[in-house]
């Protein structure tokens, strides 16, 4: 609903924030302006962090944001401020933890109300209009904050005072030995515990696809030779795989499922997860060689290459769960729409394949008649079932998977959140180069180039500086740290698949960027904000993973592997800053930061280095980075040796020449190399001796 008129919000370049531009609250963007107006007014702050695609956020916006009545309440108590949380991560992450010290969870939509100070007294997530389902509502709730700020100031004063002094505790302090192999083991144990044995993954119900715990695992087997690690890894990736968590038609995953069994999607489509869940199923592809992985990989990233790309290169951010009021009206097919849309004989096939229904298998309204796509079971045991060969029915289902999504291209569309954000964009960044790296795909590579290019170039402040947030031609925000690790390690993954020095030189410049930005000189680890940022409550410092690893995480493995090939021993001295300084918390809590705890199983055992010798463009020299591309090496990193005595190549590459005219490849460990090769073959072979 709009008034006709825009609030504050309607400069915003945020498509979470325009979304609200025509509401009748008096919105205010965070910043000076907000907090003078509610000290000059003397009213507290209502202050309300969302992102476009999040479903209760459009659920509260509608119910409430949108309604006079309480847009009214809200203009009379309050000075109103809106936060887009992937623009301003700093601002709710904040506030996130002080609504985890208040109320014991936290969410989207964030509610707060704090005093003009900043500093907060009320927290919530989503609220109704009126009470319900045992929520408080707006209409109650508002009138008695007003009354509590005109009639108990002092008190509310207080309480705000001790939550953000406890929000401002770093509950990171305890150091230890940052190598101790208890702390990986710790770590796999607790993702044992946390396991779910039927239905794979690591909580009953709603299931999260957390690539940061699959990854360590894939690490874990590689390092130890657990059969259990790697176990838990493929039933949750195949679990995922056959679930409507895939988006069996376009491809991609959905954020999570609402269901123990991955079949109930909540259906908003999030740029991270797609970068993350590519990387890891490149990676257990690399382990396993099992086609599945990798057309999972690639089909998630052709979705992101298709629907996520923008004209300029980069990646937009999110696509919502509802299209049009209806959460997954996008995805979801009654049996008759199925029947139109395939032949006879595709249509047979159907119901063996996807678990649909003719009264629906979608639980949303109840009585509904709609279905979600999801496997039985995998198509080697469906074709058995069915009579038929697998390949003939991957066949099929690939052909009823493009007639569904011509089909989709006539529906209404979810609304997409076209900024790209500069860490989501390292990710896929990343992804994108792994992948073209595993799979041979030059497409994959170019696009990654695109992107990493354009950010370079673009997303820079009047001082250099990089920038967060970019849409129509904009660009936005002081970078935080997660745009630093990010952006690096998408750095690093494409010169480990070009060997295009200026990739490399690129991330470094990044990473010494970041340590003069961030780095926590005290303890060790980086801060989430540079020093020059405003300080609301404390100035965070975050270790353990989210629905992404953190920044510090990532940093970690960007510092490890630059050392590695630079020769650089400052730069792992940082590195493991970073792993003292969390070693006490992954003691606490093994399972908070597996992300971190699989770049100290990779610190913990011997490095290889790789040096390619030769013209990098040339046939001879790509085969044998193919080569390297090809295996699933975590402990390894891959430099370019340029002819003669180059002081600017990489320290490990120095000295390295082609053999016979023919590009050659020399493996180095503890310092020492082994006898230079020149074919792939021989690479592999050298490779699959134990470290």
């Amino acid at each position: 609903m709009s008034t006709g008129r825009a609030n504050r919000l309607a400069s915003s370049m945020s498509p979470y924030l325009l979304q609200h531009a025509g509401n009748p609250v008096e919105w205010f963007p965070w910043g000076d302006e907000a907090f003078e107006q509610a000290r000059k007014q003397d009213k507290p702050i209502f202050l309300s962090i969302g992102y476009s695609a999040c479903h209760w956020c459009h659920v509260m916006a509608r119910e409430c944001f949108e309604d006079e009545e309480v847009a009214a309440l809200m203009n009379e108590t309050f000075i109103s401020v809106k936060v887009d949380r992937e623009e301003l991560p700093h601002i709710d992450h904040v506030y996130m933890r002080a609504c985890q010290l208040m109320t014991g969870s936290g969410g989207w939509p964030l509610t707060i109300v704090m005093t003009p100070g900043k500093e907060p007294f009320f927290a919530a997530t989503y609220l109704p209009k009126h009470a319900r389902y045992g929520l408080r509502g707006m209409m109650e709730l508002i009138p008695l904050i007003g009354h509590a700020w005109k009639t108990t100031r002092g008190e509310l004063a207080g309480m705000a005072r001790k939550v953000s002094r406890e929000a401002a505790v770093d509950m990171h302090r305890q150091e230890g030995d940052a190598l101790d192999p208890e702390i990986a083991r710790g770590v796999f144990q607790a993702l044992c515990r946390a396991y779910q044995a039927d239905t794979g993954g690591f909580s009953p119900a709603p299931k999260f696809p957390t690539p940061h715990h699959l990854m360590f695992l894939l690490r874990y087997h590689h390092f130890t030779g657990d059969e259990q690690a790697l176990a838990m890894a493929e039933q949750t990736l195949g679990a995922m795989r056959r679930g409507g968590i895939y988006d069996h038609v376009g491809h991609g995953f959905h954020r999570y499922a609402t269901d123990s069994l991955w079949r109930v999607p909540h259906f908003e489509k999030m740029l991270y997860d797609q970068a993350l869940l590519a990387l890891v199923y490149t990676e257990a592809f690399l382990v396993t060689s099992k086609s599945i992985y990798r057309s999972t990989a690639s089909g998630t990233l052709e979705y992101a290459l298709r629907e996520m790309r923008e004209e300029n290169g980069l990646f937009s951010s999110a696509l919502d769960a509802d299209t049009e009021g209806e959460e997954g009206g996008a995805y979801l097919w009654t049996i008759s729409e199925l029947q139109s849309l395939l032949g006879p004989d595709d249509y047979r096939l159907l119901p063996r394949v996807f678990a649909v229904e003719p009264g629906g298998n979608f639980p949303q309204p109840p009585g509904g008649s709609e279905n979600i796509l999801f496997m039985r079971e995998d198509i080697p045991d469906a074709a058995r079932g069915l009579g038929m060969p697998a390949e003939e029915l991957e066949k099929a289902v690939e052909r009823i998977s493009r007639i569904l999504l011509d089909a989709r291209g006539g529906r209404v569309a979810p609304f997409k959140d076209d900024k790209a954000l500069t860490d989501w964009n390292g990710m896929i960044i990343a992804a994108l180069a792994r992948a073209g790296a595993a799979f041979g795909e030059p497409r994959y590579l170019a696009a990654a180039e695109a992107a990493a290019g354009f950010i370079l170039e673009n997303l820079r402040d009047g001082r250099g500086r990089l920038l967060h947030a970019y849409r129509a031609g904009r660009a936005d925000h002081p970078a935080l740290l997660d745009d630093y690790a990010f952006l690096a390690w998408g750095l690093i993954e494409l010169y480990q698949a070009t060997l295009t020095k200026s990739w490399l030189d690129r991330a470094l410049a990044l990473v010494h960027e970041s340590v003069e930005l961030f780095e926590d000189r005290e303890r060790g680890g980086f801060f989430l904000t540079p020093a020059d940022l405003e300080v609301v409550i404390a100035r965070p410092r975050e270790l353990m993973d989210n629905a992404v690893p953190s920044g510090n995480s990532v940093a970690f493995s960007n510092l490890l592997r630059l050392s590695r090939l630079t020769g650089d021993p400052l730069l792992e001295e940082k590195a493991l800053g970073i792993a003292r300084g969390a070693s006490g918390m992954l003691r606490a809590f093994p399972a908070g930061s597996s992300f971190l705890a699989a770049g100290l199983l990779v610190a913990a055992h011997p490095s290889r280095e790789v040096v390619i010798a030769g013209d990098a463009k040339e046939e001879d020299a790509a085969s044998l980075l193919g080569a390297f591309g090809k295996r699933f090496l975590p402990e390894a990193v891959v430099a370019h040796a340029t002819k003669g005595d180059d002081m600017s190549a990489p320290v490990i590459a120095r000295g390295k020449e082609p053999v016979s005219g023919k590009a050659a490849a020399y493996v180095c460990q503890g310092h020492t190399c082994l006898p230079p090769v020149t074919g792939p073959a021989e690479l592999l072979e050298v490779l699959s001796s134990p470290a």
